[in-house]
């Protein structure tokens, strides 16, 4: 980079950040991002330069505005597309669910970081990952994915383009399929966006899966109803021609394109990192690359770590705390239960809470320990927040004294209810309370390690470096254990990992103080026997 020249790095939103979407409305940019099973649903954010983005709230923020009740790790929310025309934003949207109470949706705001409306169902839009076009004579464009026949040709999708009336938020006309996939006999044709660009239609879509094989593709018409040619340089972005274990960022896809006031193109879209040549805890994260054009075709800027950045002025946000300090005040006799309202844009429960099992105020965050366990697939008492490093730590200040067997309480490195590692406060045979340290692998729990605690609020803590997790309760190493069973490769699923805090049990609080995640320096291989064992934030 020259001297002087503003940059970006990638990934633009670490952490589990899949399917991005991007809008721009003047100077504004706003992006949208898949949640899945988790609430909020449908992560926004706000930037005014590309580079630096701030949470901006969520487009699913009701309880009652749409239900995730029971659904499986890696269901829920996928792929929003978020567009903008005539002073409304629309968001599109699937709920995929077992059973029936799924299908495309859509929502309607016009501020994106205040209340979104209800779902609008389109019940005749078939399959998923739903995208907008507002053409330049007023029409609507809606189109999606779909498998024609599952059972017979798994994973062989079709792309459908159909009219959407703007008054009725109907669909009308003909459906017709538009696009099969680049590849002869291509796999998971899917994420498909269309733009007009210098008179044509421009398609961009993923193709071949979310994983090493995954790619963003291409194709080009005179009409948006087609018929479509394939850009001749297709795939125009992917790593599946490379060895994976040389790679830092594999399995790019799911592209959308944005063009700027001074008619330069940008596209975010999704990729993994990898760590050590092997894949890592924090699931699918947003990057960013330029795009050009030539001979009416676009071309894609690779997968830049540093890259030059849009020629836009520098508009850093505020940065964000990162001590999420609760009030740890005591609790003045006679005061009020707190407030319900929700910790902040960083947290996220699975699936939908019918409770309001926390509350913030005088004495710090507190957590009702209700029966749903955190391996159930329901809505425990939990709240995680995104892992965004390879090496990380997360502490927090818990005071819980349990009243029965049943009550649990702690810290949780969390990749779904089926997978995830728990390092809980619970009572002791004799009446104290331990540290226990557990795991949880493809729904089967196994305890870890188990050390006694002594009275009072105790400090329980996680320092991860690749797939190495270690947990302390105090100055005291409890245990180590292996985070691979969190990783893509083991646990797999749509999202990323977290680390938050639980409660379960009979209806006894615990009450957090404070939660701090931070990035800790990487570490070349393996952890030394020499490491310390009292990191210094326990020190």
């Amino acid at each position: 980079m020259t001297e002087g020249v503003r940059t970006f790095r990638n990934p633009l939103l670490p952490g589990a950040h899949p399917d991005p979407s991007i809008v721009r409305v003047g100077d504004d940019f706003w992006l949208a991002t898949s949640t899945f099973e988790y609430f909020p649903g449908i992560a926004l954010h706000h930037s005014r330069d590309l580079v630096h983005w701030r949470p901006a709230g969520s487009a699913i923020d009701r309880p009652e505005q749409l239900p995730m009740d029971g659904i499986r790790s890696s269901g829920g929310l996928y792929a929003p597309t978020l567009r903008f025309a005539d002073g409304v934003f629309y968001l599109v949207c699937t709920l995929v669910r077992e059973g029936s109470g799924g299908g495309n949706f859509l929502l309607t705001a016009t501020d994106p970081a205040g209340d979104w409306s209800d779902p609008v169902w389109l019940p005749d839009a078939p399959g998923f990952d739903p995208s907008l076009l507002f053409d330049d004579d007023g029409r609507a464009w809606l189109h999606g994915t779909w498998e024609r026949d599952p059972v017979a040709a798994p994973g062989r999708t079709e792309v459908w383009v159909q009219e959407l009336d703007r008054e009725s938020l109907r669909l009308v006309g003909e459906r017709r399929t538009i696009w099969t996939g680049a590849m002869a006999g291509a796999r998971w044709a899917e994420g498909p966006h269309l733009y007009r660009v210098d008179g044509r239609y421009h398609l961009v879509a993923a193709e071949g899966g979310t994983e090493g094989e995954h790619a963003v593709v291409a194709a080009r018409a005179e009409k948006v109803t087609g018929p479509y040619e394939p850009c001749p340089r297709n795939p125009l972005l992917t790593t599946r021609h490379l060895p994976g274990d040389a790679l830092d960022v594999t399995g790019p896809g799911h592209a959308d394109l944005v063009e700027l006031a001074d008619g330069s193109w940008w596209a975010v879209f999704l990729a993994s990192r990898r760590h050590a040549g092997r894949a890592g805890l924090l699931g699918r994260e947003t990057f960013l690359t330029p795009v050009a054009w030539e001979d009416g075709w676009p071309v894609f800027g690779g997968i830049p770590v540093v890259g030059e950045a849009p020629a836009l002025p520098d508009h850093p946000w505020p940065a964000g705390p990162r001590v999420v300090t609760f009030d740890d005040a005591p609790e003045p006799p006679g005061s009020p239960e707190g407030s319900p309202a929700w910790p902040g844009d960083e947290w996220l429960t699975p699936r939908t809470p019918r409770s309001a099992w926390w509350r913030t105020g005088a004495g710090g965050l507190r957590l009702t320990a209700r029966p749903e366990a955190v391996r159930d697939a329901a809505n425990p008492s939990l709240l995680a927040r995104r892992v965004e490093h390879h090496a990380f730590t997360a502490y927090l200040r818990l005071a819980f004294a349990p009243s029965g067997p049943d009550d649990r309480a702690g810290l949780v490195v969390y990749r779904g209810n089926e997978w995830h590692v728990r390092l809980e406060v619970a009572a002791s045979d004799g009446g104290e309370r331990d540290a226990v340290l557990v795991t949880c692998e493809a729904g089967v729990e196994r305890e870890v390690a188990r050390r006694a605690l002594p009275p009072g609020p105790v400090r329980l803590g996680v320092e991860g470096q690749g797939y190495d997790l270690r947990f302390h309760a105090g100055p005291e190493l409890v245990g180590a254990v292996s985070g691979e069973q969190l990783s893509d490769e083991v646990a797999g699923g749509f999202f990323g990992t977290l680390a938050g805090v639980f409660a379960t049990g009979g209806g006894t609080a615990a009450t957090v103080g404070w939660f701090e995640y931070a990035p800790l320096p990487e570490r070349p291989g393996r952890p030394s026997a020499a490491r310390p064992a009292v990191p210094r934030w326990l020190g």
